[in-house]
């Protein structure tokens, strides 16, 4: 089973930083590129960043370019997103998600259940 954990949300004052962190699970995690995308309250899903199988490509939304760095450590099945200089309105819950291709069924997205960063003076 596909399993996406995300963690390391919280409140942090703006200008503050957090690392938000994707565990994964089900799936041959190295093969796979991967994403973050956010939902602020009230609004839709918006696209943060993704990074391919092999860690060396990654793409930012230009609201996050400068500020937030993907990586991942294909040796832990985990992902993260690196958040500095955070402001009120990176405010959301945000999600890891992953296209993988199942046998037999195809290509299926997969979420987690989402991590929620607050910032707030």
């Amino acid at each position: 089973e596909v399993q996406l954990v995300e963690s390391g949300g919280g409140l942090v004052q703006p200008g503050g930083s957090l690392r938000l962190s994707c565990a994964a699970s089900g799936f041959t995690f190295s093969t796979y590129a991967l994403g973050w995308v956010r939902q602020a309250p009230g609004e839709g899903l918006e696209w943060v960043s993704a990074i391919n199988s092999g860690g060396g490509i990654t793409n930012y939304a230009d609201s996050a370019k400068g500020r937030f760095t993907i990586s991942r450590d294909n040796a832990k099945n985990t992902m993260y997103l690196q958040m500095n200089s955070l402001k009120p309105e990176d405010t959301a819950v945000y999600y890891c998600n992953a296209k993988i291709l199942r046998s037999g069924v195809g290509w299926i997205r997969y979420w987690g259940q989402g991590t929620q960063v607050t910032v707030s003076s």
